[in-house]
């Protein structure tokens, strides 16, 4: 992870907590929905920070928190050094220009009633010293053509366009500010496999001759692996191993994190273990048992701690820390990354090809 001097984006203990309320007339709390329960990571200037995890763990939350779409319950996240979750008014506009999102549906997050132009165009509206009114429409075509789109198009409304046309203007949107920071919440989820590709080669383009730096949210780990350069592992609220796209992928060390990886299909039979069982330590597939418990009612200790096989009376009481733990740390080598497990242990899997398929 980079240091703090390096870092353009930090972020610290972020906590997000819904509150859970009781009555009509007389609303009482009676508790919390812990969406985000204390995440920490750091992402330099031009990098990739890939975040994995099952639905309902955190990631969308853990986007919107950046973008200040929602304000955290507690913690920090710092741009460049300054504290911005704390900002309000102008100052926040100003830092809202640097960090920028891609949502994941293309079809409802541009407006119907607006033609491609006015929606790229945008961003000037709310930002009009980032370019002169005279000049907007020219960018707006700059923009079009950034991204693969014809900039004749900039007259035609999105349900003229495919969903992969419709994700690369969401694109040329956030790029309209000239971001330092893109927020990509699952971008190519709803997108076909062929056009899937496609979108994740122009974000590696744009990243190249533009220098931004790239928080990819998404459940194909296929493609998590092959656009980023930091992988973090997610569930109930935190993140629970976090390091480079070969440490993670290829010497994992967290069982959540092993339970993912031997759940992607293995095209070949022979590799497949049909042995099944609680954990399935022989190798090859594990089985986890029970379901992912409730962000309102989270287990006490390690949360991970109602579906793993390596759970003892420690992981009850003790909440394990994002650390290396020790025996990595003394030998070195990829296993020697952050993984909050009691008993952490590496383990050899069969991980997803590096790279979604390729676009033809």
């Amino acid at each position: 992870m980079p240091g703090t001097a390096e870092a353009i984006l930090e972020v610290r203990g972020l906590v997000k907590h819904y509150p859970l309320t009781r009555g009509i007339l007389f609303r009482k709390q009676v508790g919390a929905v812990k969406a985000v329960d204390g995440v920490d990571f750091a992402l330099a200037a031009g990098e990739t920070l890939g975040i994995v995890g099952e639905s309902g763990c955190g990631k969308s939350t853990v986007a919107r928190l950046l973008v200040h779409l929602e304000r955290p319950t507690a913690g920090t996240i710092h741009y460049q050094g300054e504290d911005i979750t704390k900002l309000s008014g102008r100052a926040l506009k100003a830092v809202r220009r640097n960090i920028q999102m891609v949502f994941q549906d293309p079809y409802t997050s541009l407006n119907p009633r607006m033609t491609v132009g006015d929606i790229i165009g945008e961003p000037y509206e709310i930002h009009p010293e980032a370019a002169p009114k005279g000049d907007r429409r020219r960018r707006v075509r700059e923009l079009l053509d950034l991204v693969g789109l014809n900039p004749e198009y900039i007259n035609r409304y999105p349900h003229q366009f495919s969903g992969g046309q419709r994700q690369r203007i969401g694109i040329a949107r956030g790029l309209a500010l000239q971001p330092q920071v893109i927020v990509a919440d699952e971008p190519v989820s709803a997108l076909d496999v062929s056009v899937q590709a496609q979108v994740v080669n122009l974000l590696e383009r744009l990243q190249a001759e533009l220098g931004l730096a790239y928080v990819f949210i998404a459940h194909d780990l296929s493609i998590v692996r092959h656009i980023s350069d930091r992988v973090g592992v997610m569930y109930l609220g935190r993140i629970v191993e976090t390091g480079t796209d070969t440490e993670i992928y290829e010497h994992p060390t967290h069982p959540y994190t092993q339970a993912l990886l031997s759940a992607v299909p293995v095209p070949d039979p022979e590799a497949r273990d049909r042995s099944g069982g609680r954990g399935g330590e022989a190798g090859g597939r594990i089985i986890l048992s029970g379901d992912v418990p409730s962000p309102a009612d989270p287990p006490s200790g390690c949360p991970f701690r109602t579906r793993c096989w390596k759970a003892q009376a420690r992981c009850v009481t003790e909440v394990p820390l994002l650390t290396v733990p020790g025996e990595f740390a003394r030998r070195g080598g990829p296993a020697a990354h952050p993984s909050s497990c009691h008993f952490a242990a590496e383990r050899q899997v069969v991980p997803p090809a590096a790279g979604p398929p390729s676009a033809g």
